[in-house]
């Protein structure tokens, strides 16, 4: 008799590192959440970015649909993962079980949230002012992880999440930060890019900061850029950079021409 083994793999570093970077370089999504009234599943292609310790947030109209039915039930999927060349379910993607908090405007944590978005979603500032739109955080319970064929992993809520005691430093210092590596270091940004992403030289700007690396973007492609071990506080966040471009400059130097 054959035994009934499980599918899922044993959760390791390596799938953390995937899931949190399909998080973060994510620039849109599935939503489904529950139809008001019916229960039935309502589905709907969201912008997405993150809050400084990983939690999707999203950006939507009170005349949404799906507005309505996060208000009525707070719970919802988002899928996040782009499919790319050739077969789609050979692409790695991650489905995350989240309970949808609305953030109310003029907070504090709307002005942090609207940042990080607006960031990594600049077209968005065309509605973002609108009176009906509000920011969401799709706060996680659990997530399921399809890494590809063979990769299949049942993932906690802090597995996927960036819960470093940097994240209250860093959120204050973030934007600031932010702003002096692409106006005065913007050759540091592109070595980023070279090396890291291992992509073409190009108009590359950094967008994010967090406690476990930083985001970086040129026109529509997002690449993420891990720190060599999570910042445990804000004031490591300088150091961490220079380091990063230190290992690139070598990285790139010691490449045969």
């Amino acid at each position: 008799m054959s035994e009934n083994k499980s599918v899922l793999q044993p959760v390791d570093a390596q799938a953390v590192a995937l899931a949190k970077t399909l998080i973060r370089t994510a620039r849109y999504g599935a939503l489904a959440a529950l139809e008001p009234g019916t229960g039935a599943p309502l589905v709907s292609r969201v912008g997405v970015s993150t809050d400084m310790d990983g939690t999707p947030v999203i950006l939507i109209s009170g005349l949404a649909a799906h507005s309505a039915a996060l208000r009525a039930d707070a719970r919802c999927s988002l899928l996040l993962g782009e499919p790319g060349k050739g077969d789609p379910l050979a692409h790695a993607r991650i489905s995350i079980d989240c309970m949808a908090v609305e953030i109310e405007r003029d907070s504090a944590d709307h002005v942090r949230i609207e940042g990080r978005y607006l960031r990594h979603q600049p077209k968005a500032s065309l509605y973002a002012g609108l009176g009906d739109f509000r920011y969401f955080r799709l706060e996680p319970r659990k997530a399921s992880l399809n890494g590809g064929f063979g990769r299949a992993y049942a993932m906690k809520a802090e597995e996927i999440l960036s819960l470093s005691p940097a994240n209250e430093s860093l959120s204050a210092a973030e934007a600031g930060a932010i702003e002096h590596m692409n106006a005065d270091h913007a050759d540091a940004v592109e070595l980023y890019a070279r090396y890291f992403a291992r992509a073409d030289a190009g108009k590359w700007t950094l967008v994010g900061i967090d406690a476990d690396g930083i985001d970086i973007v040129n026109g529509d492609r997002a690449e993420r850029v891990p720190f060599p071990a999570p910042l445990s506080s804000g004031a490591e966040m300088r150091e961490a950079l220079v380091k990063l471009v230190h290992a690139a400059r070598s990285g790139l130097a010691s490449k045969p021409h």
